[in-house]
């Protein structure tokens, strides 16, 4: 009974041992199990960061390399009232409108004055504005200097006569009849080339032939010269009054014709280059609504004013209806084509100073902010030469509220 006891406590001693044992292992087996899950989670992770580092980087290079948008939904875009236009190579033309002024043709005044010194006795041309024609008188002028040629010219008409068919030797001083009085002598064995001296003095101031044929007759000095218009016209300067005194080249009057006159219009710099000799242009007056003159330009100067940075173009027009007097204000209008150019509305360009902005359509409510470059201007419409293709869409109207968006989102610098 003892023996059997004993035997019985033995086999309990070892199931405890064998139990204890078997639970020991199984929770290394579980700690290890546990710590293996948790590294391979933790390389899991590791590989699985680095993976996730290489996409953001990846999207992160590829949003740069792509242009920002800008979304405006196509609600909104109709409550701003966004259009849009396709830019397409179209015929432009530009109406230059500008104003002219009246003035006289400048290659048909004529100034009437003297070769010799003298005193105005009398003034025909007595007010400016007064029309003369050829021929008609301006002024009686007494010019000692020319009294005294006449009397040259008689007394050797006279000496003539008393030695007619005498040939003799005489010493002769005259006049050259130059401004400073200069003389000379010579010695002649002929009175004719004496008188032709004299007869060419007379006609070197410009003396009429009736005048001089008169000499010639009669023997006798005129007094005073009376001076002619040389054209018709009206008279345009009077510096003179009856008494003045006139030196030689001193104006007595101007005489303009305004059979035809100058029109002088102003181009400011940014229309020049389409401005050419030749193109046509039609003028109109406030004064006669119901008049329109058609010219050509026929010259361009070659100067800008300081002040108000155009040139002046010119136009003859003819004025036999005396309708233009000078100092008149006219509008000018020339119609300018410029042919097929790429071209979209002006509407559409943002132009900041720095560069010109469009946005072009990219579809679901898509906008593309573009630099582009312009070039001529035309009612309008405004020429792309870099920066858009033909076809492409862009926004025509509205273009600054889109822009605004795209500052918010900082989506461009300002």
């Amino acid at each position: 009974m003892k023996k059997y006891n004993f035997l019985f406590a033995i086999g309990l001693i070892l199931v405890a041992g064998l139990l204890i044992y078997v639970s020991g292992t199984g929770i290394r087996k579980e700690q290890k199990k546990s710590t293996g899950s948790r590294d391979a989670h933790s390389e899991k992770s590791l590989h699985s960061g680095a993976s996730s580092s290489d996409i953001s980087e990846s999207q992160v290079n590829k949003a740069t390399e792509e242009t920002p948008l800008v979304e405006i939904q196509s609600d909104k875009q109709q409550l701003i009232g966004v259009k849009l236009t396709e830019a397409a190579f179209k015929p432009l033309s530009k109406t230059i409108r500008t104003v002219g002024r009246v003035e006289s043709d400048e290659r048909k005044i004529t100034t009437v004055n003297l070769k010799v010194e003298g005193w105005i006795e009398k003034l025909y041309a007595d007010y400016s504005g007064k029309y003369v024609k050829k021929g008609d008188l301006i002024a009686d002028i007494y010019s000692p200097e020319l009294l005294s040629a006449q009397l040259e010219f008689v007394n050797l008409l006279k000496w003539k006569d008393e030695k007619s068919g005498q040939r003799i030797q005489r010493n002769i001083e005259f006049n050259w009849g130059d401004r400073y009085g200069t003389t000379a002598q010579m010695t002649t064995l002929d009175i004719d080339a004496v008188m032709r001296v004299a007869r060419q003095k007379l006609m070197l101031w410009e003396i009429p032939d009736d005048l001089i044929k008169k000499l010639e007759e009669t023997k006798e000095p005129i007094k005073t010269l009376t001076v002619r218009s040389p054209v018709d016209g009206y008279i345009f300067q009077k510096p003179v009054v009856k008494g003045t005194r006139v030196a030689p080249g001193d104006k007595i009057v101007d005489v303009v014709d305004l059979s035809s006159v100058w029109i002088i219009a102003d181009i400011f710099e940014p229309d020049l280059p389409l401005v050419k000799v030749g193109q046509k242009a039609k003028i109109t007056l406030s004064y006669f609504p119901d008049k329109t003159f058609i010219a050509q330009i026929d010259f361009i100067y070659p100067f800008i004013s300081e002040e108000t940075r155009s040139a002046k173009v010119r136009f003859s027009v003819p004025n036999r209806q005396m309708l233009l007097k000078p100092q008149m204000f006219t509008t000018v209008e020339i119609a300018v084509d410029m042919g097929k150019r790429l071209a979209i509305p002006d509407s559409a360009v943002l132009d900041s100073g720095k560069r010109q902005l469009v946005y072009v359509d990219k579809g679901d409510g898509y906008f593309e902010p573009r630099v582009i470059t312009t070039g001529l201007r035309a009612d309008s419409m405004v020429e792309v030469l870099r920066g858009l293709k033909a076809g492409e869409r862009i926004a025509s109207s509205a273009a600054f509220l889109i822009d605004s968006e795209a500052k918010l989102r900082g989506i461009i610098q300002e």
